[in-house]
């Protein structure tokens, strides 16, 4: 009778690896967040209840044709990590349209957590950061935000509003830059002014952490920050992104001064009927809302309002998700647009230039006419869905 051969040895495990400060694991992916069935229940749990209408999984993955409004789409999703999240399932809800003047939902955040008042977002841009180091800190996190005076949406945040807070910095300074999460998902923060290795500055932040990193630009413009976490088409079309200022060593002429964040909003309903970001929407890339600074034709009811003879300079910065935008003003001409970093590359006697997703340029006009002035988004179709404000010359 033979032997029985005896099991082999197992190889011994290696030696855990030591987490770095912001408590994440050595190679920060969300797929390896949230490994398990039970994490990823967990976070699409989270995020419908923090205010997205989740797609099936396979719509997460990218993969999935679907019928929407009686038109083919092919989702267009993020592979590899958003599939992680999308795995679980979750429920395919979200199609509905949106009914303008829809009811206000106070409710659809965490639980006690009352919107702001409705505010115009102040498109003035603020003085520059003095000294030569500049300390920036920002909190993620998830709350109701008005979209109208009349629709309260749940949202996902820098530092409560939508954008965030504009940052104005000059080349050459050091930003050092702190992401503190008080959500109940992971975030992140992604400079567009920063050249730096994304996989350890923009890693994900879990709830409760924070993460720090420096960096120095080099190249002055208007630039975009937001949200790097995977799915981030989900992070952006919930909110939060913001502009980034970057002055070049020797200032600009002088001038008024506004930045202006164009972004798309896609809404649906929860199960109760309430209003939700929607994310099969995202990606399907037909917006309900378009707005410059969070609030869809908020500068037509407060226009901004300069001088007549002042110079005027804008700040345009498009976050997206996904629609490009034709900054156009009625009734007047760009004297100046800057193509790259200023003072370089201008370009003179302009009508209407296009700032793509993820860009950012500088518009310059003379405003030697009194009147009424509307800015906008000359793709109409999004100019008429919000895209629009006035400058009101006196």
């Amino acid at each position: 009778m033979t032997a029985p051969r005896p099991l082999p040895t197992p190889p011994a495990s290696p030696p855990a690896a030591e987490p770095p400060a912001n408590g994440l694991p050595p190679v920060a992916r969300l797929s390896e967040l949230l490994a398990s069935p039970t994490d990823r229940r967990r976070f699409l749990t989270r995020a419908a209840a923090l205010g997205v209408t989740l797609p099936s999984a396979g719509a997460l993955l990218g993969c999935e044709t679907r019928e929407h409004d009686g038109t083919a789409a092919r989702s267009r999703g993020t592979a590899g990590t958003a599939g992680a999240a999308g795995t679980a399932g979750g429920q395919d809800q979200g199609h509905e349209a949106h009914q303008p003047g829809g009811r206000s939902n106070d409710d659809a955040a965490p639980a006690g957590v009352r919107p702001p008042d409705y505010k115009v977002y102040d498109a003035a841009l603020p003085p520059v950061a003095p000294g030569s180091r500049v300390r920036i800190e920002m909190v993620a996190r998830e709350l109701p935000v008005h979209l109208t005076r009349d629709l309260v949406v749940p949202a996902w945040t820098f530092d409560g509003t939508i954008p965030g807070p504009v940052v104005h910095v000059r080349v050459g300074q050091t930003v050092e830059f702190t992401l503190r999460n008080e959500g109940q998902v992971p975030h992140s923060m992604d400079f567009h002014a920063a050249q730096i290795d994304p996989k350890q500055a923009f890693a994900p932040v879990l709830p409760g952490k924070s993460i720090s990193y420096t960096f120095t630009p080099r190249y002055p413009g208007a630039f975009l920050y937001h949200c790097g976490t995977q799915p981030v088409l989900m992070h952006i079309g919930s909110g939060m992104y913001g502009a980034i200022i970057v002055d070049p060593v020797r200032p600009l002429p002088k001038a008024r001064e506004f930045v202006l964040v164009q972004s798309e909003f896609y809404i649906g309903k929860d199960e109760s009927g309430a209003p939700r970001m929607d994310y099969q929407k995202m990606l399907d890339e037909l917006p309900d809302h378009v707005a410059f600074n969070g609030i869809p034709n908020q500068y037509q009811d407060a226009p901004l309002v300069v001088r007549k003879g002042e110079r005027v300079r804008f700040y345009v910065v498009n976050a997206g998700p996904s629609h490009p935008c034709s900054f156009h003003v009625v009734g007047e001409q760009f004297d100046t647009v800057y193509l790259g970093a200023p003072p370089g590359n201008p370009i003179h006697g302009v009508q209407t230039f296009m700032v793509a997703p993820g860009g950012g340029m500088i518009f310059e006009l003379e405003c030697d006419v009194a009147g009424d002035f509307p800015f906008v988004n000359h793709g109409f179709g999004h100019g008429q869905k919000g895209a629009i404000g006035v400058l009101r010359v006196q």
